[in-house]
């Protein structure tokens, strides 16, 4: 009895733990976000939200000398408290970071961008560091879509190997006219990574069609092939058969 019911237990509490889990880690992401907004960002944009208001006090009062200034951070702070007034931090940094955004848009803010990265890629140390973060967080906030065209099944590194890829385009035009046959450039992804990998380019005729989505590719990749996609099982399989 008590075997059994460790077994069950061990079962059930798996199956509810890999319910509830990515649903407790959603959470604790948007927190340490909003946490990390505001600890980097909104603390220090309210202080300067209570200078100048220290400041506009002062101009109203017409004490600009420092001393008269300092006289009112007391209360300032005081009604920040008071009011719960922190919160104006936290929008206005998500403001700036949105002004960012736009202005990274632009022509000028691109070309800034740049010629900022290209010195940061040249700094010791930090060109270890920031290239390798840059792409988990490209990866994961890039708001356009994969330029996935579909997903294939290649034999990779070497012959009888097939290693599962994703099609980003035609192969490369000197390579097309040179070999006289159709191309496919082909994004091979890491386990359990799947922001890292290899790019190779194969004929068309050396690679197989696989009939399933770019994201059901990425979970059998970063699930290290454990979760294979729909209809692609060997138990479906032999039940469609019986079928």
């Amino acid at each position: 009895m008590s075997e059994k019911f460790t077994k069950d237990f061990k079962h059930f509490f798996i199956r509810g733990l890999a319910a509830v889990l990515p649903a407790v880690l959603t959470v604790m992401a948007l927190i340490w976000a909003i946490g990390f907004v505001y600890k980097y960002l909104g603390k220090y944009i309210n202080t300067g939200v209570q200078w100048f208001v220290v400041q506009a006090q002062s101009l109203v009062a017409g004490d600009l000398n420092l001393r008269g200034a300092d006289a009112y951070w007391d209360s300032v702070k005081d009604i920040w408290q008071a009011y719960h007034l922190s919160f104006i931090g936290f929008v206005l940094a998500f403001v700036a970071i949105y002004m960012f955004g736009r202005f990274l848009a632009s022509f000028v803010g691109r070309s800034i961008w740049v010629v900022a990265e290209r010195t940061v890629f040249r700094t010791p140390i930090v060109k270890q560091i920031y290239p390798m973060l840059k792409q988990v967080t490209d990866f994961l906030l890039a708001q356009r879509q994969l330029e996935f065209s579909g997903v294939v099944s290649v034999e990779y590194p070497r012959k009888g190997i097939w290693s599962l890829g994703l099609v980003t385009g035609s192969g490369m035009r000197t390579l097309t006219e040179g070999l006289g046959s159709e191309l496919l450039t082909v994004f091979i992804p890491s386990s359990p990574t799947p922001v890292t990998g290899y790019t190779i380019t194969v004929r068309r005729d050396e690679v197989i069609d696989l009939p399933i989505s770019i994201d059901d590719a990425l979970k059998f990749t970063v699930s290290g092939g454990l979760i294979k996609p729909p209809g692609q099982r060997p138990t479906e399989q032999a039940d469609n058969n019986h079928e």
